[in-house]
């Protein structure tokens, strides 16, 4: 066979293969929509939002520690700590971790809340680089603030943890907000479940959403179209995504989960060599488990609400997108021996190489997919009508998935959007699919390019100040 013959034979099997792919990703993504609705309908029909609420004042609820890792973060960090101080929780500490910071951080968190260094004994469960001080101000008798040398955020989550008291702690970004009540329901699943070691809250844009004193207040649509896509994005991927796989779950937001403490030092804490450090210490928790084979859940709650800013530029979302990509490479390739190992049960055999065929490969297969299917078309190597087939039911069962999230929304959060708004933002889960997801899929395919490269490094994602109803009655 020539060359050329070869080259043919590689790019119908290509097309093949690519639309078989794409059907079955969709279908599988239809799955977890209708998996994920039946459950949101069974937490309505029994109330689950409202349970947490027998607990409000229970003395059983653990004590919490909430670890704020901050490098850089001066418009934020002031008000997110003073929003985290009136959470609804009978017990828990805030330990603000500022992790070499080089603007103004150190200096705001001092002057705000007058703090002093301290004298205090740490014990080292997981070694950090150098901590210079904690300070504290018997004023804020719950608030004590880190001052170290830079380390990265999961070098900073494991100073956190060293100097924290109590046996949960939860990650929070300092650049995020969490609803009052959250912290109350992720408590709550550690007391109605033992065996609970890790729970995650449900990350929402805040990109036009007014949050105050840790209250949503009101939603108007973002001006931008890269934020509207966002927050259509999410819906799917946390209620869609998330809610569907149980216990299976491969990663918790680094932006809002608590955590068992004493598992997580067991387990060896947070990873400092990744940029994906909310999901290896979810996986690394799942295989230190199964590896002790010892009970324990892994528990997703849509109620518990987690406001962040999303990217408000293409570039900035290139930059997250990128990174996300390494740290999930990052975390399979560490943890490889547990793909398709029946040892560690649902997770060997189930959510790891979904991850590694469709979360990973998938973003190549559907890269390469953008430049070979034209070109086969141009080659005379693909039926037209064939292609513009595929093509619909394919956009078809991405608009079904996109609608979905933001139907799944309007049944968890009810009364959060007019009809009209979600209405507005069905229209953007229907224009998602034809540019923007491609766009993604682009940003994300760069991070498996350009893995040795960029796998160290964070990146840099513009941020504003959070809205409030003053700032928004005054522009």
């Amino acid at each position: 066979m020539s060359l050329l013959g070869i080259v043919r034979a590689f790019i119908r099997f290509f097309n093949y293969f690519c639309m078989v792919y794409t059907l079955l990703l969709s279908i599988i993504y239809l799955i977890q929509l209708l998996v994920a609705l039946k459950k949101v309908r069974w937490q309505e029909k029994r109330k689950i939002s409202e349970d947490y609420m027998r607990y409000a004042e229970s003395q059983n609820l653990l004590p919490i520690s909430l670890i704020v890792p901050a490098h850089n973060e001066q418009e934020n960090i002031v008000q997110n700590v003073k929003d985290l101080l009136k959470l609804d929780y009978p017990e828990f500490e805030v330990i603000v971790v500022n992790d070499g910071s080089t603007d103004n951080t150190h200096r705001n968190m001092v002057e705000a809340f007058d703090m002093y260094p301290i004298e205090s004994a740490v014990q080292v469960k997981i070694p950090t680089q150098e901590i210079h001080n904690i300070y504290f101000n018997p004023d804020y008798p719950n608030l004590y603030y880190i001052d170290k040398e830079n380390g990265g955020k999961s070098d900073a989550l494991n100073a956190g943890i060293n100097v924290s008291r109590y046996p949960l702690f939860a990650c929070l970004d300092a650049d995020s907000r969490i609803e009052r009540d959250a912290l109350l329901i992720l408590g709550n699943e550690f007391l109605k479940d033992t065996t609970t070691v890790v729970a995650g809250g449900f990350v929402r844009i805040a990109n036009g959403s007014v949050i105050e004193d840790g209250q949503w207040k009101s939603f108007e649509m973002p001006k931008k179209m890269v934020e509207r896509f966002q927050i259509v994005e999410y819906f799917r991927a946390f209620l869609a995504g998330r809610l569907s796989w149980g216990s299976a779950l491969l990663i918790v937001s680094g932006a809002f989960g608590v955590f068992n403490k004493q598992v997580t030092v067991e387990a060896g804490g947070y990873k400092t060599d990744t940029i994906g450090e909310d999901m290896e210490i979810v996986v690394r928790i799942h295989r230190y488990m199964r590896t002790h084979r010892r009970k324990y859940k892994i528990k997703f709650c849509p109620q518990a609400i987690c406001w962040t800013q999303g990217p408000m530029s293409m570039r900035d979302l290139q930059s997250q997108r990128r990174r996300w990509q390494i740290g999930l490479f990052d975390t399979l390739k560490s943890h490889f021996i547990m793909t398709c190992n029946p040892r560690f049960h649902s997770v060997g055999m189930l959510s790891i190489p979904y991850s590694w065929l469709f979360e990973f490969l998938g973003t190549a297969v559907e890269t390469l997919g953008y430049f070979i299917i034209p070109f086969s078309l141009l080659m005379g190597e693909l039926n037209m009508y064939f292609f513009i087939l595929y093509f619909l039911l394919a956009a078809m069962l991405g608009i079904m998935i996109s609608v979905g999230g933001v139907i799944l929304e309007q049944n968890t959060r009810k009364g959060c959007m007019s009809s009209r708004q979600a209405m507005k933002l069905s229209l953007y889960a229907i224009m998602e699919n034809f540019g923007y997801r491609q766009a993604v899929t682009l940003f994300r395919f760069g991070g498996i390019v350009g893995y040795r490269k960029h796998k160290g490094s964070w990146g840099k994602i513009k941020r504003r100040e959070f809205n409030t109803l003053t700032e928004r009655n005054h522009s």
